[in-house]
């Protein structure tokens, strides 16, 4: 038997590019310090590729496809199908990643453990059996049709998905699994990339829907070359910070459904459940008045809500001023600063800034510069905003309340959760009906006129 030689090469960890020497930047995607070493067979045996047919497929006229809907395998979370866009496809591979105890293995065997008409296989390459057992008996529920194997290698789950032949496969996590064929280690790139294919065969051949889950890097990315998002048919991020009980899923890709559908969690003693309304945690309770708060009306992909926005300005203590941020961009909350010094007259220059998203939350929407700039004021001037308001807008460099997108989604879940007033950019509801609302609607055109209308 002829001795296997191997060699030394280099592969992108963004894109999954081989190159046979050491480069600072990537030859073919450009990015920095991303070449890593491996160490792979000199005469590699060629494989066919994964989603290749046995024989040539036919060209076919595009008229002459019949479109069919396709069959959905429905999970227990409607958040989960929510984001899915109604549930697993047959054949479909889902990759599902985030950050270490944000709860991804969780929700998954939440979901498993509440089907039962499909026979599942879980392979977990990191838990133990007693551990999935553990974590099944914390979420209280028990089942006959899940099969869970610890297993490390590709081949040898291989072999156990075809003794079972189960309805949804389950590995966890991508980046524990290896195989025979290739040298390096698992989590590699190679390793990575040719797992992912081979799992993808079996999905697309069986028609079986394969969950894969995944790591995550320092700066927030799915581990392993850009590839493996490439790969699978749909990447959900899983985020949230475990010091708050909120967790959001989102589609980054969805070959089967909307990427801007998302599905929010609370996490609890008995794992994951469902908030179908996340407006009335995320909104302040009570009667009580407190200056430096204000609510805000937020659209995170195709779903409003509103969130309280908390502020505190107080005399710098130390001469230099502090600017502390949680759950907004901090960068934009110094230019909103400016805005208001040098087109308003508020002078904050000398004085600290702290400001916070209620529930952990982060949020990216523009509309949340007006929330963002009356809770500041709110603080600064001492004077409570009254909980029956809200507002959206984003600020201009010049001062202007600018439109927003979809006003009416805004003002439908303002009125929904029983605000008396909503402030939206002027023009912003040109040729628009708005017979049906019965919130007081008010327009403003500069923060100017909102501070007057607000505080005066």
């Amino acid at each position: 038997m002829a001795k296997v030689k191997y060699k030394t090469s280099w592969f992108c960890s963004d894109c999954g590019a081989e190159s046979p020497k050491w480069a600072g930047r990537c030859p073919s995607c450009g990015a920095w310090n991303t070449m890593v070493e491996e160490r792979v067979a000199a005469t590699p045996s060629r494989s066919p590729s994964p989603v290749a047919g046995r024989g040539k497929s036919p060209v076919q006229v595009l008229n002459d496809i019949q479109a069919e809907e396709m069959p959905r395998i429905k999970l227990p979370s409607g958040e989960l199908n929510r984001v899915l866009g109604g549930g697993l496809v047959p054949g479909e591979m889902v990759l599902i990643g985030g950050e270490p105890g944000v709860g991804k293995s969780t929700l998954v065997l939440q979901n498993l453990l509440a089907i039962r008409s499909k026979t599942i296989l879980y392979a977990s390459g990191e838990e133990s059996a007693l551990q999935l057992k553990m974590r099944a008996d914390r979420l209280e529920r028990g089942s006959d049709n899940l099969f869970i194997v610890c297993e490390t290698s590709l081949e040898n789950i291989l072999e156990h998905i075809e003794q079972l032949n189960p309805g949804i496969v389950v590995v966890d996590s991508i980046q524990t699994i290896a195989s025979d064929a290739l040298d390096s280690s698992a989590g590699s790139v190679s390793q990575v990339r040719e797992c992912a294919a081979r799992l993808l065969k079996y999905a697309k051949e069986s028609g079986t829907p394969v969950i894969l889950i995944g790591h995550i890097t320092k700066d927030g990315s799915l581990a392993g070359p850009k590839v493996l998002e490439h790969i699978v048919d749909a990447v959900l991020q899983f985020e949230g910070d475990r010091q708050y009980m909120f967790r959001i899923l989102r589609a980054n890709k969805n070959r089967f459904g909307n990427t801007a559908e998302l599905g929010i969690y609370e996490m609890g003693r008995k794992g994951l459940r469902e908030v179908l309304n996340p407006s009335e945690l995320l909104m302040p309770g009570g009667d009580t008045k407190l200056s430096g708060v204000s609510i805000g009306v937020t659209i995170d992909g195709a779903r409003p809500f509103l969130i309280e926005t908390q502020a505190l300005v107080s005399t710098a203590a130390y001469g230099t001023p502090q600017r502390s941020v949680t759950g907004f961009d901090s960068r934009r909350v110094n230019m909103l600063l400016a805005v208001l010094e040098k087109r308003v007259g508020f002078k904050l220059a000398a004085k600290d800034v702290f400001l916070n998203i209620a529930g952990g939350l982060k949020v990216n929407d523009p509309a949340m510069d007006l929330p963002v700039v009356c809770a500041i004021l709110s603080s600064n001037f001492d004077i409570a905003i009254g909980n029956n308001v809200c507002m959206c807008g984003e600020i201009s460099l010049s001062g202007e309340i600018r439109p927003v997108s979809r006003i009416e989604q805004r003002i439908a879940e303002a009125q929904k959760l029983g605000m008396e007033q909503i402030i939206i950019p002027e023009g912003n509801i040109k040729g628009i009906d708005t017979s049906g609302y019965s919130i007081r609607i008010t327009e403003a055109s500069r923060v100017a006129a909102v501070a007057k209308e607000i505080f005066s």
